[in-house]
């Protein structure tokens, strides 16, 4: 009476099949000529820079927490940064093979470390894939 069956798939379970499907239109992408194999070495210079970005951010996070001891307007400052620059990368509509790649294990190495965690995470990753014309 009134239930349903619910799937038990968690974020980390989502973002590896997330990876898979990556891999698995990145090879029929390849396979149906959409991108020259060997052009797509690189991944953009956009992504690489949002990339970067986070990085110091996160640097910049830990610093401030373990400076201060994680109660400070400093650390929060840095902790809303942080999750901006995370935000942007779960956001960038990877179009090219190698940002698809290059962002999908990026994001899989922060949801190791437990910090893709947010709602707000997974809506922008999947509004990323969503082609609009």
């Amino acid at each position: 009476m009134g239930e349903f069956a619910t799937s038990r798939i968690n974020r980390r379970a989502l973002l590896f099949h997330s990876g898979s499907a990556v891999v698995a239109s990145t090879v029929a992408a390849t396979a149906l000529g959409a991108e020259p194999p060997g052009r797509d070495q690189e991944p953009s210079n956009n992504l690489r820079a949002l990339i970067e970005a986070h990085k110091t951010a996160y640097a910049a996070f830990d610093k401030a927490l373990h400076d201060i001891g994680g109660g400070s307007s400093g650390s929060d400052r840095a902790s809303r940064e942080e999750e901006r620059a995370l935000l942007a990368i779960c956001g960038y509509a990877a179009v090219r093979e190698r940002d698809r790649l290059t962002k999908a294990r990026y994001l899989l190495e922060i949801e190791v470390r437990g910090e893709l965690d947010l709602a707000e995470h997974m809506q922008a990753v999947l509004r990323s894939t969503m082609w609009i014309e």
